[in-house]
């Protein structure tokens, strides 16, 4: 029932007091960029001081001309005192990848069904701060000159807060939260595009930066871009969990809830789904981070001897492919399935590898990045599937889950691809990705059987319907 009006000379109510702080944004790409500048400035840039700190331990100075000495074109095979810091590095690189995503793996299945209840927000600040420690830790190795085996306690600090697998889960979680079942693929891919600017923007400038004046100030922004995504989160960023409640976060469910997903699905043919595209999803991100951790190596080492500029053009090269996998993501969706598409991208992904496999000279190195350029258009696609395949309240468990798979994948990455490039050096240095395009074919023949299997399925379903009665009269 309507208030009556108030008596006449009865004094009026004050004006409602407008809300002073800006609106809150429900956009989780502006996190998810800051986060992957930082990353995209530290992968490069830590491998190449690594190079740097080791190998002038050991009375070893890397040239920036591949025309200078100790990188010549007379010279028929590489240095062994090089061949030696390059190993010396790719073990580094190992210690240090293994302790963090070994931590991280435990953390990201405790945070992540944990945001299910309390809010994408708390998951999204909590990692984000944690890569500021890291990078503030690296700092500190940079300039106090302390030993390089302090790097891997940054890493464990910021694997116990989620590290960068928690920020991707949670982004990819708020997507699925505030998008529908028609879009969602797309969605994912344009959040998967901001990795790609992200990681170009990283990429070339923080190799120009390197060249020009050394590591400390590109690291500034190292740290700087993740404190900024922790404001992001913490001030600007709307909540996309419509019904939160307040849950413990250190208790086991968080960890049942994981477990449930493939052990008590919805649908029957949901939990052997779910068990091949998670299979899928390992195989081909293991391929991209073991790929992606030997770029720079396989860069600096003879016969290519890379300087930092190009290492920079290489890396954005490599990033550039998220952002045609999307426009190309796009298009292929117009006419094909999205299984189809992510098929075609895989076969970019294998030519592209075998490639670079075999590449002697910048030209050919480039020509495999260029062929990449579908490559990242497979892992939406299958975020996407297994996103449809549990329920509204299940996401922040099931990317969880993806997440634990990721950071599995970056444990068997680093442990497979950094053991596997020393050992091969003296035969074929290109070996570990040639390895990667034959694996490859695994998640190909998984998407396709599935997508097949789902077509006659539904086709079954259709020829046992019954069919519908005429309209307006009786059945024939």
């Amino acid at each position: 029932m309507a208030e009556p009006p108030p008596p006449p000379g009865a004094p009026s109510a004050p004006p409602a007091r407008r809300r002073l702080c800006p609106p809150l944004l429900p956009a989780a790409e502006p996190v998810l960029f800051l986060t992957t500048v930082s990353v995209g400035l530290q992968g490069p840039l830590t491998t190449q001081y690594l190079w740097d700190r080791l190998g002038a331990e050991r009375g070893y100075h890397r040239h920036n001309s591949s025309d200078s000495a100790g990188c010549g074109n007379s010279s028929a095979v590489a240095d062994p005192l090089q061949q030696e810091v390059e190993a010396l590095v790719s073990h580094w690189n190992l210690y240090i990848n293994l302790g963090g995503f070994f931590v991280c793996l435990f953390s990201v299945t405790l945070f992540g069904p944990w945001s299910d209840s309390v809010g994408r927000r708390p998951a999204l600040i909590l990692p984000a701060a944690g890569i500021a420690l890291q990078t503030a830790v690296y700092l500190l190795v940079m300039y106090l000159e302390l030993h390089v085996a302090y790097l891997l306690v940054g890493r464990l600090l910021s694997g116990l807060t989620g590290d960068y697998n928690l920020i991707l889960a949670s982004c990819f979680a708020y997507v699925a939260d505030t998008s529908d079942r028609r879009t969602r693929t797309f969605r994912v891919a344009i959040l998967e595009a901001c990795l790609g600017c992200a990681g170009m923007l990283a990429s070339i400038g923080g190799g120009q930066w390197r060249k020009a004046q050394g590591y400390i100030n590109p690291f500034w922004l190292a740290f700087a871009a993740p404190l900024a995504a922790t404001l992001y989160a913490a001030f600007c960023l709307r909540e996309s969990v419509k019904q939160r409640k307040p849950a413990k976060l250190f208790t086991l469910s968080h960890y049942k809830a994981v477990y449930r997903l493939y052990t008590a699905p919805e649908h029957p043919s949901s939990r052997w789904k779910l068990a091949l595209y998670s299979l899928a999803f390992f195989l081909l991100v293991t391929v991209h981070f073991g790929a992606k951790d030997l770029f720079v190596l396989y860069e600096l080492g003879f016969p290519l001897c890379w300087a930092s500029d190009l290492i920079g053009y290489g890396s954005a090269a490599n990033y550039l492919a998220y952002l045609s996998s999307l426009g190309g993501l796009r298009l292929l969706q117009l006419c094909l399935e999205d299984s189809w598409v992510a098929e075609i991208a895989l076969i970019s992904n294998i030519a592209g590898l075998v490639v670079i496999s075999l590449a002697t000279t910048t030209a050919l190195m480039f020509t495999g990045y260029g062929i990449l350029f579908l490559s990242m258009a497979a892992t939406p696609v299958i975020r996407s599937k297994l996103s449809k395949l549990v329920s509204e309240t299940e996401q922040g468990a099931l990317f969880a889950s993806v997440a634990c798979v990721q950071g599995l994948c970056s444990l068997v990455a680093t442990g497979v691809f950094n053991s596997l490039y020393p050992v091969t050096l003296h035969f074929m240095r290109g070996f570990p990705f040639l390895f990667g395009a034959i694996i490859l074919l695994i998640p190909a023949a998984i998407i396709g059987w599935i997508q097949i299997w789902d077509s006659k399925h539904d086709y079954n379903h259709f020829q046992d319907a019954p069919p519908s009665p005429a309209k307006g009269g009786a059945a024939t």
